[in-house]
């Protein structure tokens, strides 16, 4: 991808802020549309100077125009993603990823953006007994979650049927890193359960502790994106993992999280298991290592430590420990 004028929606979010500096680090022009629904501008306090930023729904039409108007590549990572959020709010779910995400590609398509790419999940997956998941698996999403990361999915590849719009989806498998929020309600588990351990309060874990994940840290997120963006037509209308290929259930995490912060064990507090959350999880990504040269470049163990590191630095100040 030459230097190029491009688009991050949910630019203030964990991932779309880390893209962001991706795109920024390559010499990139970056807009950002982000409504702040879940994202937070103090993501990009250190970039704001060197971004177009613009605060607004990705349903308000003008807005909308106006963000896709100049740029060659769209990133589309605005979401509410929370499995958790849609099983209390499935309307809103669908409006913000479903609803949106057909908004954003018609209007891309209407300014003759090069491409489009698309931010999936795993989720659509859903409790697919075979593992490790490809993409030719069949598509059993369990919770409105995982169900409206599939129809954003699906209007991509119409998209690039019906009209020739170029899109490539990525399914992204549990990712964790610096400034994912600790203290939301709908927090992913290693902040969580990091920020439990940095506090000496029991981790909760919904379940027995024995699902596993494939927790991928956000730099191969990053990674995956900006080799899409540069993929050749043959990846066009295509869907790929974006993983760290293994996976570590939620007793082994917390046994390495304790580890890491050098605490003592931990009792859990254990809670019912949650609607729509799947037993295992874990990627083959050898689909997108053909076709976008895509491999993981930091290791989970390695993304887990740079993880603390930034809880123990940051975070624990942002809230006022």
């Amino acid at each position: 991808m030459a230097e190029e004028s491009v688009l991050v929606t949910g630019g203030a979010g964990f991932i779309g802020s880390h893209l962001v500096r991706g795109l920024l680090r390559q010499g990139h022009a970056v807009r950002v549309i982000d409504d702040y629904a879940t994202g937070r501008i103090e993501n990009l306090e250190d970039v704001r100077g060197d971004i177009d930023l613009l605060e607004s729904s990705l349903l308000d039409s003008a807005a909308l125009a106006r963000a896709v108007r100049g740029v060659t590549v769209v990133f589309h990572e605005a979401a509410i993603p929370s499995v958790a959020r849609s099983a209390r709010d499935p309307m809103r779910s669908h409006e913000a990823n479903v609803t949106s995400t057909v908004a954003l590609l018609n209007a891309a398509r209407e300014a003759d953006v090069e491409r489009l790419i698309y931010a999936s999940s795993s989720s659509v997956y859903g409790g697919i007994d075979a593992l490790p998941v490809h993409e030719e698996l069949p598509t059993v999403p369990v919770s409105p979650y995982g169900a409206s990361k599939l129809a954003g999915e699906q209007y991509c590849r119409a998209f690039t049927r019906t009209f020739g719009f170029p899109t490539i989806s990525l399914r992204y498998f549990n990712v964790f890193g610096p400034r994912q929020d600790p203290t939301s309600e709908y927090a992913a588990v290693i902040p969580r359960f990091a920020l439990a351990l940095i506090r000496e309060q029991p981790p909760v874990i919904f379940g027995d502790g024995r699902q596993s994940r494939d927790f991928t840290y956000v730099d191969n997120v990053i990674e995956g994106n900006l080799l899409a963006a540069r993929a050749s037509e043959e990846a066009f209308g295509g869907v790929f993992n974006v993983a760290q290929g293994g996976r570590h259930t939620l007793l082994e995490l917390l046994v390495m999280l304790e580890s890491m912060l050098d605490v003592g064990s931990a009792p859990p507090q254990w809670e019912a298991p949650r609607a729509g959350d799947v037993r295992h999880s874990q990627a083959d990504v050898s689909a997108a290592g053909r076709l976008l040269g895509y491999r993981p470049l930091v290791t989970f163990e390695e993304g887990l430590r740079r993880t603390v590191d930034w809880l123990r630095s940051v975070a624990p100040a942002a809230v006022g420990l």
